[in-house]
């Protein structure tokens, strides 16, 4: 078995996934689904499924299909976005859904939906949405950051017609999958109405990032939490946070405004508080997915492996479909409870999970459990793709002689380098 006080040193190293890759996977949906078509909504253009999904992609007349130069411009331009999200029994959604522009596989927060599921903004210029822990906030990293702010433009902001070239958006909620619009060729002058954004519930799933129990809350406090949002939204830090206050002491019970409240005092680095807040809103909703997440990202960040495993654990059962994450920090738990089998399952459900590679720590913690476990061919294989996805980690050197290290327990010989001329 390879030593554990090497293992466990380079695990200890670079425990934690980057906020770059937390932002880019917490929150999101996986691809896959259900079948089922979606007809055309009137004066959406074509609506045809999209492959995988089940779900419809919206096409614009006169910009993704028409004949025009083959070289995207790459001037930033305003170009504003608006529309519509909506159930698939044609409701709107429970409570406000965050847009997401996807390019590649990387998703970035446009904007909020209204109380009647609509949405409007200007693409890359973002400065409405605080993110919170189900996007781009504190997640499994343990960073408690804000909002990002895009690039200025002499425009005012803006994106190049370049950078739309392989990018949709989408609504996001978790337990729902979402219809996409897709944005390849739509240029400044076009209509900024993309239509309806549809959100299909995923089998399976028990637990969501909205509450039940928001629909339950008395007038006053909802009046109250809704109050909160839009200061959030303005960056009103300290008045949203006496919202939320007064929309849980006027309905206890009212697990998303304890979230809310939890998140602000977690941005005010009020680390009691905000894990209070966090609890109350478990105990309020069991079912509510969020405040596991900053729950576990706290328990993380003071080594609390019961913790941490007892937390994801309650995350995966509630959605297993979702939170990589979730896997990942389950996986290093049982590793470090030495709950070797446990922990294996966890990464090995991880991976399956992260197709796209997105968070390329997975590979490294379960190579370190292959070794763990004397499997150490597949350890060797596990650090090398971690290796080669991380050009730039920060613990490369560890993950390097660890690699040698297993090599050698593997009996790989490798061939005498030549030297260079």
């Amino acid at each position: 078995m390879l030593p554990t006080g090497t293992i466990f040193r380079g695990l200890s190293a670079g425990l934690f996934v980057t906020a770059t890759l937390v932002a880019q996977t917490t929150g999101t949906p996986t691809t896959g689904g259900a079948g089922g078509t979606t007809g055309p909504t009137p004066g959406t253009g074509t609506t045809t499924p999209r492959p995988g999904t089940g779900l419809p992609t919206t096409t614009q007349p006169g910009t993704a299909t028409n004949t025009r130069s083959p070289f995207p411009d790459e001037t930033r331009r305003p170009i504003f976005i608006n529309g519509k999200v909506m159930m698939e029994d044609g409701t709107a959604p429970p409570e406000s859904v965050v847009i997401e522009r996807v390019c590649g596989a990387v998703p970035k927060p446009e904007g909020y939906t209204d109380a009647k599921g609509r949405f409007s903004f200007e693409l890359g210029r973002n400065n409405a949405v605080f993110a919170d822990a189900s996007s781009s906030g504190r997640g499994f990293d343990g960073d408690a950051s804000g909002s990002t702010n895009s690039s200025t433009s002499p425009f005012g902001g803006g994106v190049t017609e370049r950078s739309l070239m392989n990018c949709e958006l989408r609504a996001a909620l978790s337990g729902y999958r979402s219809s996409v619009v897709i944005l390849a060729g739509r240029r400044m002058l076009d209509s900024p109405d993309v239509g309806t954004i549809l959100l299909k519930r995923m089998a399976n799933v028990e637990g969501f990032t909205y509450s039940a129990t928001t629909m339950m809350a008395p007038k006053e406090a909802k009046k109250a939490f809704d109050k909160g949002l839009e200061l959030v939204k303005k960056k009103k830090q300290t008045e949203a946070l006496k919202e939320f206050e007064k929309a849980t002491e006027a309905y206890p019970k009212f697990a998303a405004a304890w979230y809310e409240l939890g998140h602000l005092q977690d941005l005010q680095k009020n680390q009691e508080g905000a894990k209070k807040s966090y609890q109350q809103s478990v105990g309020a909703d069991p079912k509510f997915v969020k405040p596991y997440l900053p729950l576990t990202a706290m328990a993380v960040q003071k080594s609390d492996w019961a913790d941490v495993a007892e937390l994801t654990a309650k995350t995966i059962k509630l959605n297993p479909y979702e939170y990589p994450q979730a896997f990942l920090y389950n996986a290093i738990a049982n590793l470090n409870l030495k709950n070797l089998d446990d922990a294996e399952k966890s990464a090995l459900a991880a991976v399956k999970l992260d197709e796209k590679n997105r968070i390329p720590r997975i590979k490294y913690v379960l190579g370190i459990i292959m070794a763990q476990k004397e499997n150490y061919t597949g350890a060797a294989e596990n650090l090398k793709s971690y290796i080669l996805s991380s050009p730039a980690g920060t613990d490369l050197t560890t993950a390097r002689k660890q690699l040698s290290e297993i090599e050698q327990l593997a009996g790989v010989v490798k061939p005498p380098t030549e030297p260079q001329p």
